[in-house]
């Protein structure tokens, strides 16, 4: 099995192992959705920020400080990021324990509201099924993918890959990530549910302020670990060199 499965599983999917179908969306052969219930419950939740056309960074910004509060202010693992391969991004956070689904859905509603995520299908909510990163995205015929979290200014204007991203390193930027914990979980929902109409103080857009001068709501230096920081292309190719990957960087060139 690729370490990229064995990761998607350990965060993301159902117990039970790799839904049929999960290499051949992974090759870009076959994009499609996977079900995140099993049994009334999920391991993960998707905060979706999409970019509405020509509005510039501003999904991005609003990405960056909600993954500075989950982690600043409410004591969450970093989640992971990545671009959808159309207009938006994604921040993907996964449940040590399966949740509820009805819990799973108020947490998620809870975030959104305190952080400003884009509505998922209300229909659907945290039963929708997912289209697990990488892949094609079935509109534009670009690619999905997850992305180290320093890059995604740069995806600011297309959130989107021409082409299939190494599985080797999409695997090594899940390796790193934990699972929420059921004590995590109850210390969030005790502060979001505390104050429900007074989001968490904003950190201050990475456009206007500059990565390095971000700090977390309460003050004092970003944390190593949190979003918003620079991360040069030596930052990134350090980062998979130690996890004995080899970067390929390949520039398309754009139609004349």
């Amino acid at each position: 099995m690729h370490e990229l499965i064995s990761q998607l599983i350990r965060l993301y999917l159902p117990v039970g192992g790799a839904p049929d179908g999960l290499q051949q969306h992974l090759d870009g052969r076959a994009t499609r959705a996977f079900d995140l219930v099993k049994d009334g419950a999920v391991r993960a939740i998707v905060l979706p920020f999409e970019r509405p056309a020509g509005a510039g960074a501003d999904g991005w910004e609003r990405l960056c400080a909600a993954a500075n509060a989950l982690q600043g202010e409410l004591g969450l693992p970093a989640p992971a990021v990545s671009v959808s391969g159309a207009t938006g991004f994604r921040l993907w956070l996964s449940f040590e324990e399966p949740l509820p689904v009805a819990g799973a859905q108020r947490f998620l509603d809870l975030l959104r509201a305190a952080y400003r995520a884009d509505a998922m299908p209300a229909a659907a909510g945290v039963q929708a099924p997912v289209e697990l990163p990488p892949c094609r995205n079935p509109s534009t015929g670009k690619w999905a993918a997850f992305i180290h979290p320093g890059m995604g200014a740069s995806f600011a204007d297309e959130p989107a890959l021409e082409i299939a991203p190494p599985l080797a390193a999409q695997a090594a930027f899940l390796q790193g990530l934990q699972s929420i914990s059921n004590d995590q979980l109850r210390h969030a929902l005790d502060i979001l549910q505390r104050a429900p109409e007074q989001p968490a103080a904003p950190v201050a857009p990475a456009a206007k302020a500059g990565p390095k001068a971000q700090a977390v709501a309460h003050g004092g230096a970003v944390p190593p670990d949190l979003l918003l920081k620079d991360a040069t292309l030596e930052d990134i190719v350090r980062f998979l060199h130690a996890k004995n990957i080899e970067p390929t960087f390949r520039h398309v060139l754009p139609p004349r």
